[in-house]
């Protein structure tokens, strides 16, 4: 069978699931919708780690237009795919985790009367996803980014009888657009100078671009590429959530748990790193771009870090999880360490997937209640989410062996190495971060599994372990967070896996000269226990366990010692209400401003009305003068002679 067919079959499956599930669902019933929608993302799987990623690792690429959609003067609109090693184990990373989130949907999703329509709309994310990695152009990267996009907004809005749900959807939908716009400029940056979207096109002539500058003002000029580099980032700070544009991504868990997990594990917001890993060739032409992004990825890890100190409801913690380690994958796309950025997104994927369907497991069982104040003890009543749910934090917090450990301090180091502008800032940041980070998580876990229980009586008597279709997948998800980084380090960060897919100059490689002092994953671990990550991560779980089972007592009177900061970590910084109380209200009263004058009293008033008025005043004066009275026309007749005999008398 040709390459391109089985390619080509992967998304056509998820999307033939979601339209099913979407037109005939309901004659289908729900046991059929979710067989047929399941059957189409596992063959997808099956597809990409069964001949995709094989054959990209035997040095198979493929690189190929499949359709030629139309065309517009000269540029061809073509739906194309590249399959290397880097978008094969994106294939593999997106469909399998989509799989784990479609079974588990079984058991959360069961009694809800949207039923199908969420199932067709999961597919249809997972659709979205595997076209815009397996893209060869700009102009299908650009279709499956809004693709994306599109689903998240219907996805987050999924309870849409919730005001709140309704809020965070089109709050989601509107910041992404910002980036898009930056996003879009650059393709369009991109075919200005090239004069083509295809990728092996503009990539190879790079070289003839790295001269060219852009003309901005009299005697002050940029550098192109970097000016297209920042643009291409700013759509990746909007859909990978970095400051100051990540304010939707804690408001998407509005949405249900499964599509929380897939959102923040799998697809979505891991586009905006792999897009910045494809475009490695071009980034790798602007320090100061490159600079940006290490800046911006290492304060968001610290920043929103520090914010899952704050939360009470379980998914937001988690949540601000996501926006700190992207921060941590983006800080490795500005260090150069492109591989490191991506084996982080891979051991993320899954024990944040791990951790969110853990907590919709908690939520099933507590009848839809978040609030970690109102959990507590659930280690006798739960054991397999407990025990889930600490492979996780320990993942997430980086404790060797987990496979968290292996890409983030993989990211830690590769900082170290870089000697861009901000390096030395951003090191500081990524290794605080990693003590806040294992605190929160800490603390997550000893409010929910840990103390007395905190739920009412009814709750309490009725709380039971999730069903298999719920425990299934946190066990699969759990043993590849621990595995899974142990398996992978050597292939993708210190062998040759993605060679030909990302691109860094030798002497620029951090991850070479870190290879020069790797001797196997045992002796990697064990360089942990003389490096500072380890033991920050230790004091953060010491911390969480003397402030929250020890000393119970003691946060609550932190916070009241320390309103002032309390406030402002409650408030996220404030950009919220920036946005909101700022560009939003500012935005509504120019509006207003421009709909007063310019339209009502402008346009309706002068232009339109003022015209009828005119007119009527006109025909008003006229009519006067049609008074039907015969000495009226007299005296006019005579009046004009006389005007007109002055007139030519004058002329005479």
């Amino acid at each position: 069978m040709p390459a391109a067919l089985l390619y080509t079959a992967a998304p056509l499956a998820c999307l033939l699931g979601a339209i099913i599930a979407g037109f005939f669902g309901r004659a289908l019933g729900t046991a059929w919708t979710h067989r047929i929608v399941i059957l189409g993302v596992a063959v997808a799987f099956a597809l990409s780690a069964g001949y995709a990623l094989p054959q990209a690792m035997a040095g198979h690429d493929f690189d190929a237009t499949i359709y030629v959609w139309g065309r517009a003067g000269g540029l061809p609109l073509d739906v194309g795919f590249l399959i290397d090693p880097l978008t094969a184990l994106m294939m593999a990373v997106v469909t399998f985790v989509s799989l784990m989130v479609h079974i588990y949907t079984i058991g959360y999703m069961r009694g809800d009367p949207g039923y199908q329509r969420f199932f067709s709309y999961i597919s249809l994310f997972t659709f979205a996803m595997l076209m815009l990695v397996m893209a060869n152009n700009f102009l299908q990267l650009f279709f499956g980014w809004e693709g994306v996009g599109l689903v998240s907004y219907l996805l987050i809005g999924f309870w849409y009888t919730r005001e709140s749900a309704i809020r965070a959807n089109l709050k989601a939908f509107l910041v992404n657009r910002l980036g898009d716009f930056g996003f879009i400029l650059g393709i369009a940056a991109i075919y200005t100078v090239f004069h083509s979207l295809n990728y092996a096109t503009v990539f190879a002539h790079i070289d003839a671009a790295r001269g060219m500058r852009l003309v901005v003002a009299a005697g002050a000029s940029w550098h192109m590429l970097t000016v297209i580099c920042i643009l291409l980032f700013i759509g990746a700070m909007g859909k990978s959530a970095q400051m100051p544009l990540h304010v939707w991504l804690p408001d998407s868990m509005e949405g249900p748990t499964p599509i929380s997990a897939l959102i923040h594990a799998a697809t979505m917001v891991t586009a905006g790193i792999f897009m910045v890993a494809r475009m490695s060739p071009l980034f790798e032409q602007s320090p100061v771009a490159r600079s940006v992004v290490l800046v911006v990825g290492a304060s968001t890890a610290f920043f929103m870090a520090l914010l899952g100190l704050v939360q009470t409801d379980i998914k937001r913690v988690i949540a601000y999880s996501t926006l700190s380690q992207l921060g941590y994958m983006t800080a490795a796309l500005g260090a150069s360490a492109y591989a490191a950025a991506i084996f982080h997104l891979v051991t993320h994927a899954f024990f944040k997937a791990l951790l969110f369907l853990a907590a919709g497991s908690v939520i099933i069982a507590l009848h839809h209640e978040q609030d970690l104040r109102k959990m507590g003890g659930l280690r006798r009543y739960m054991p397999v989410t407990f025990a889930a749910t600490w492979v996780g934090a320990l993942a997430l917090a980086g404790i060797p062996p987990f496979a968290g450990f292996f890409s983030k301090d993989a990211i830690i180091d590769a900082v170290s190495y870089s000697n861009l502008p901000g390096a030395g800032y951003a090191f500081a940041a990524v290794l605080g971060a990693v003590f806040i980070t294992a605190c929160y998580t800490f603390r997550m876990v000893f409010l929910a599994f840990y103390g007395e229980p905190r739920m009412d009586a009814h709750t309490r008597h009725h709380l039971r372990e999730s069903p298999w279709v719920v425990t299934g997948p946190l066990v699969v998800l759990a043993i590849l967070s621990i595995f899974a980084g142990m398996i992978l380090i050597r292939p993708l960060l210190f062998g040759h896996f993605f060679q030909g897919a990302l691109y860094v100059p030798q002497a620029d490689n951090p991850l070479l000269r870190m290879a020069a002092h790797y001797h196997g994953i045992w002796a990697f671990m064990g360089t942990a226990f003389v490096s500072p990550p380890l033991y920050l991560a230790l004091a953060g779980i010491g911390t969480a366990w003397y402030f929250y089972i020890l000393r119970p007592e003691l946060p609550a009177r932190m916070a009241r010692s320390l309103h002032g900061l309390w406030a402002i970590l409650r408030a996220g910084y404030g950009f919220d209400a920036v946005y909101l109380d700022g560009l939003a209200a500012g935005a509504r009263a120019a509006g207003k401003f421009l709909w007063r004058v310019g339209d009502v009293e402008f346009i309706d008033g002068a232009l339109v009305n003022g015209t009828a008025r005119l007119v009527g005043r006109i025909a008003a004066w006229g009519r006067r003068l049609q008074s039907g009275y015969i000495y009226h026309y007299a005296f006019a007749v005579i009046l004009g002679l006389f005007v007109l005999m002055t007139f030519f008398l004058h002329r005479g």
